[in-house]
């Protein structure tokens, strides 16, 4: 079994920051992509950053120079960094990871997994 466990959301202020952590633990062989979703109230779940084995980091237009994106392949752990935030970042924030795991005892397959979901809330 993989689980994806995040945490670091909470309430902000306009223009503050907020530091979200995911850590993927269980029957890992690799993790090729990490990512970081988010979904408002009314609205679909939306990508926000993501980032392949390569290095290569991609954001949203409306995050893009705000977030930041990264991962610690040793501790198959990645974070997104947030600053400047403002109230339409106001979402559940969520996880996701592409991970080379064995559902099948000797067999390596590639699944998709999402974390929990942790509250970001920007307010003055």
């Amino acid at each position: 079994q993989v689980q994806l466990v995040e945490s670091g959301g909470g309430l902000v202020q306009p223009g503050g920051s907020l530091r979200l952590s995911c850590a993927a633990s269980g029957s890992i062989f690799s993790i090729y992509a990490m990512a970081w979703y988010r979904e408002a109230p009314g609205k679909q779940r939306e990508l926000v950053a993501h980032i392949p084995s390569s290095g290569t980091a991609n954001y949203a237009d409306d995050v893009k120079g705000r977030f930041t994106i990264s991962r610690d392949n040793a501790e198959n752990t990645w974070y997104l960094q947030m600053a400047n935030l403002k109230p339409a970042d106001t979402a559940v924030y969520y996880c996701y990871a592409e991970v080379e795991t064995s559902v099948v005892p000797g067999i390596r397959s590639r699944f998709q997994y999402w974390g929990q979901g942790t509250q970001v809330t920007v307010s003055s």
